[in-house]
């Protein structure tokens, strides 16, 4: 998306040469692969531990944290994985976002009308919420010591970034859609709505 709202900003008569749906089907396949190689990797890494005590996992889900605080077996080489291994599929994408919306921000300072310069943040700041709730979440479970996680602190991460995220994906993204902004201003105002 991040390419997409980079290449209608800054580049918009060249948008349909652009984003071709071949070049939409190689980011699809790239991000799959990379997530898939991601987890294939922690996967094999995982079955070469000791699990001696309990077996029950105190998250929502078999995260790879809390299963590496259950292993009784030398977890360094997870850990290295984790930190350096993570680096490709969760700080890679985010460094791409952040670039392409700062090419968006000095094309949209450009932008000689203020209407203009609204219109382009408007469309760029419902996927800048997302981003920020679910890469901020994201850093901050699996770039964080893991001695100063609490099962607490990783379930309310969880909840946050497989739940609570996805959750409000059609919500922010419905914000630019006036007929919405309209309906929400009048259920907070306690206006009534009369949509045609």
């Amino acid at each position: 998306m991040a390419y997409d709202r980079y290449a209608a900003i800054c580049h918009p008569l060249h948008y349909a040469v652009s984003v071709m749906p071949h070049l939409c089907g190689l980011l699809v396949a790239a991000s799959w692969t990379a997530a898939f190689r991601n987890a294939l990797t922690h996967t094999v890494l995982l079955t070469r531990l000791l699990f001696c005590t309990h077996n029950r996992v105190p998250h929502l889900f078999c995260d790879l944290s809390p299963l590496l605080k259950l292993a009784c077996s030398d977890t360094f080489l997870n850990n290295a994985m984790l930190y350096t291994g993570g680096t490709l599929p969760i700080i890679t994408p985010f460094v791409g976002i952040l670039v392409s919306y700062t090419c968006i921000f000095a094309s949209v300072l450009r932008i000689p009308s203020t209407r203009g310069k609204q219109k382009a943040f408007s469309t760029c700041g419902s996927h800048l919420s997302v981003v920020s709730l679910s890469y901020g979440t994201l850093i901050g479970v699996y770039f964080s010591p893991t001695s100063s996680h609490t099962a607490q602190k990783d379930t309310a991460a969880a909840v946050m970034y497989v739940m609570v995220t996805p959750m409000l994906n059609p919500f922010m993204y419905s914000l630019c859609n006036s007929d919405r902004k309209g309906a929400l201003g009048a259920l907070i105002g306690r206006k009534p709505v009369f949509i045609q």
